[in-house]
């Protein structure tokens, strides 16, 4: 009863007001950034599977066992099958090689399939796949073989009429034959075409869909059962661009609320510390009326007890609603429905309640108890908790919630190693502010000397505002640096005018004529590379057994058994950059070889050492000159093994090149093959329309998390700020009492938070500049560069907010009355 009591005065009296605001206002802000970032990321993670038209698939060379996919069925899963292949279209006297997708009445499981009623019309979604005895034809297949919808066109010994114009298909592009024109049947037509023959190259893939842990359980049961010329895809193995992106967003995701739970634990320390100190007092006088020390710990126990779970309510709720409104307000971010609300969010909440409250609010706590009944007539005695002690606790109890957040433990680090930094900076800036510099005294006839004086009286309480200041700009500096790497590397990836289409198999004859033609239609192409398959064979004489794959993750445990384009050139390409070794001169061509660099990390192969390749009966070895960085990103021509002309120029190859060519120029395709039939096109437009589509989606969400987290640290901010206010009330009714006016206290006070936040930008620009290179280097695998602006602009950004914070919360300490201030004391 008497703890209630308690509880009802502190609440009655305002004492409860901030501490019970920074717990609401915390677990609001964690709930909410967790269960947005959740559904979001959920969210994004199923449109991406749209990529697979499944969850899952499974690819084979040949029909697979009917018991795999029985086994599937029991567990529950949804599937569809589907068979790739390329063959003749024939219409009349016109015919054209197509790529041909057969699928079953299930496809896709995934995302949808669009199409059109006429050549380049409008597209719009449906829900079903070519009737049988139809076809559905890629728009530019129409004027290629002079059809229109409700003609003719066989395939194999099978005709068909043409029912639509095939638009997008989800997974298009996941497959080699999934490029160049399509056409689109039913399953049931591929016997009846005969065009599927014993060692016909076919691309059999069934796809499968449900939840997590039925796709887990399958895995599992079906990886011992798979056979060679067998694979279990995801996103990563079938587009691994976009698997890419997808998993450095979901790291940033993760970071953002790593963060939004430190930031609010800060705050909730800082009420927490207000409050204990500001009941010494109360807990001198409980001692003197008999109460004990283990009394009054239960006491204030019971009742933080009670405030974190009226908090956890609360902040669940408003958190809850706050998610919702973001999902709202994304409009058509997210496609389809987003995920569920799990309870994982609700749980983060209560956890950051707990552990903040434990971290920060136990070491006072453990305090008070042992305030001595003297307190009553000495106000001097304190017996707060030491200053060094909680801090310890509660970066533990922080470290420990950002851990348990983000379950990355190197994401971790790299932000504990910015924020070990910037404290071991910050206590140089806390030597100084005690013992260097000049005694100030209270001269109040001056601004600068007012705000400096204050600075030198509150060296320690103003050295550790300095960090809480700091570290909170330094997190808000670390999410932009990182926010802004990001995005800048997917534009990098893909700006305006990057290659949509690839041309193989152009034969040396056709050279000329394929170069005069691209020119006539200005299409600026990315080079004309050979391509001769070869084989590596040996390293420094030791023969090599470790499959040359840069998708498979598994290759180092497979044998070679695949060539490799190799191909020459003088120069090298434009967006190679050679890391290691000299590249040849058109004057020196010898014996040599460049290699990429990740490849040659993974075999072991160093500048100078010597590899034996095989194409076709010859033999030959090379030494290696140079190593190249590649961005197989670039959708440019890329190679493994890069030769001087004079050492492959003999061999017989094919070439190959890329260009960009826009959606309203797709006619020339056509043009193109009429002339050189024997050229393979691959188009890559849609695919990168799905990938810009994802970038987009995971970059709005960033943004929106990054505004989050902004509010975060204002929080951070004003707490820190109203943890000073009472000591700052006395100071100003004294200054006030002894003549001085509202404008030089005012000034005093702008002044001496714009000197703390000069301070704390310019630790937090450091602290943010050593906490991206380390997320960057060593958790997101980018490449770090120096980012110059931050250190004018943690400085300035810390002037502005801390400035502009503190002299708004601190406005009633200039208006209210000396006399007001004085009885209370």
């Amino acid at each position: 009863m008497l703890g209630l009591r308690l509880l009802w005065r502190d609440w009655r009296g305002g004492e409860l007001g901030i501490l019970a605001s920074a717990l609401v206002v915390a677990v609001t802000i964690v709930v909410g950034i967790s269960a947005f970032t959740d559904r979001l990321q959920r969210s994004i993670v199923a449109d991406s599977s749209h990529f697979l038209a499944a969850d899952r698939v499974l690819r084979s060379v040949r029909p697979v066992d009917e018991a795999l996919l029985t086994e599937a069925g029991r567990q529950g899963l949804a599937q569809a099958r589907l068979v790739n292949f390329q063959s003749m279209l024939v219409a009349g006297d016109a015919m054209t090689l197509a790529s041909v997708k057969a699928v079953s009445a299930d496809y896709p499981l995934r995302g949808e399939v669009t199409v059109a009623d006429q050549a380049f019309g409008e597209a719009y979604a449906v829900d079903a796949v070519p009737e049988p005895g139809s076809l559905w034809l890629d728009s530019r297949l129409l004027p290629l073989l002079d059809v229109g919808i409700g003609d003719d066109v066989e395939l194999g010994e099978r005709r068909f009429r043409v029912a639509r114009v095939i638009v997008t298909e989800p997974d298009r592009g996941g497959s080699s034959y999934g490029y160049g024109p399509r056409a689109l049947m039913n399953l049931q037509d591929l016997a009846a075409t005969n065009v599927v023959q014993p060692g016909s190259r076919v691309d059999y893939r069934y796809l499968f869909a449900g939840g997590e842990d039925a796709l887990a359980s399958y895995a599992r049961w079906l990886q011992p059962q798979l056979t060679p010329g067998q694979k279990w895809l995801d996103l990563k193995d079938s587009q691994p661009t976009v698997a890419r992106s997808l998993d450095r967003a979901e790291r940033f995701l993760l970071l953002a609320g790593a963060l939004g739970v430190a930031l609010a634990g800060v705050a909730v320390a800082l009420a927490a510390r207000r409050y204990s100190e500001r009941h010494f007092d109360h807990v001198a006088l409980l001692k003197t009326l008999g109460a004990s020390s283990a009394r009054v710990f239960w006491l204030y126990a019971a009742n933080l007890a009670a405030l974190g779970v009226l908090a956890a309510v609360l902040g669940s709720l408003l958190g809850a609603g706050i998610q919702q409104l973001l999902f709202g307000l994304l409009g058509e971010l997210v496609e389809r429905q987003p995920s569920a609300l799990s309870a994982r969010p609700f749980l983060i909440g209560i956890a950051t309640m707990l552990v903040t409250l434990a971290a920060f609010a136990l070491p006072p706590l453990l305090a008070l108890a042992r305030i001595p009944p003297l307190r009553v007539l000495r106000r001097d005695i304190g017996g707060g908790a030491s200053a060094l002690s909680s801090l310890a606790v509660g970066v533990l109890g922080v470290a420990g919630l950002m851990w348990w957040y983000s379950g990355d433990l190197l994401l971790t680090l790299a932000v504990l190693a910015g924020v070990a930094g910037m404290l071991a900076v910050a206590a140089a800036g806390a030597w100084f502010l005690l013992r260097g510099g000049t005694r100030l005294g209270m001269q109040a006839g001056s601004v600068w000397r007012l705000a400096l004086a204050g600075l030198r009286r509150r060296a320690r309480a103003n050295a550790f505002q300095v960090v809480v200041f700091a570290l909170s700009i330094m997190l808000l500096l670390m999410l932009a640096l990182v926010r802004g790497s990001l995005i800048e590397e997917w534009q990098m990836q893909l700006p305006d005018g990057t290659p949509n289409h690839f041309l193989l198999n152009i034969a040396p004859d056709q050279l000329d004529e394929l170069e005069a033609l691209l020119n006539a239609r200005a299409i600026d192409f990315k080079g004309l590379y050979p391509m001769v398959p070869g084989r590596l064979m040996a390293i420094d004489g030791k023969p090599v057994t470790r499959a040359v794959s840069k998708e498979d993750p598994t290759f180092e445990d497979q044998r070679m058994d695949r060539d490799l384009s190799l191909t020459w050139s003088l120069e090298p390409p434009p967006h190679n950059r050679v890391v290691a070794g000299e590249w040849w001169t058109p004057e020196h061509q010898g014996e040599e070889v460049s290699v990429e660099s990740e490849l040659a990390e993974r075999l072991g192969i160093a500048v100078g050492q010597q590899l034996s390749f095989q194409i076709g009966s010859e033999r030959f070895e090379v030494t290696v000159s140079s190593l190249r960085e590649v961005n197989w990103d670039s959708l440019q021509p890329n190679f493994y093994m890069m030769f001087p002309p004079a050492v492959l120029k003999r061999f017989p190859g094919a070439y190959i090149t890329s260009f960009y060519l826009p959606t309203d120029q797709k006619l020339f395709l056509n043009e193109l093959i009429r002339r050189f039939p024997t050229i393979t096109v691959i188009e890559m437009d849609a695919v990168l329309t799905q990938v810009r589509g994802i970038v987009t989606q995971v970059t709005r969400a960033i943004e929106l998390v990054l505004a989050l987290i902004i509010g975060c640290g204002l929080l951070v901010l004003l707490a820190s700020v109203q943890a000073s206010m009472d000591s700052r009330l006395q100071e100003s009714a004294i200054l006030r009492a002894l003549g001085a006016q509202r404008r030089l206290l005012m000034g005093a006070l702008a002044a001496e938070f714009a000197l703390l936040g000069l301070l704390a930008g310019l630790l937090a620009a450091a602290a943010a500049e050593l906490a991206v290179w380390l997320f960057q280097t060593r958790v997101l695998e980018m490449s770090y560069v120096l980012h110059p602006w931050v250190w004018p602009a943690g400085p300035l950004l810390g002037a502005v907010m801390v400035g502009s914070a503190g002299l708004w919360w601190s406005a009633r300490v200039v208006s209210t009355p000396p006399m007001q201030v004085l009885r209370a004391l």
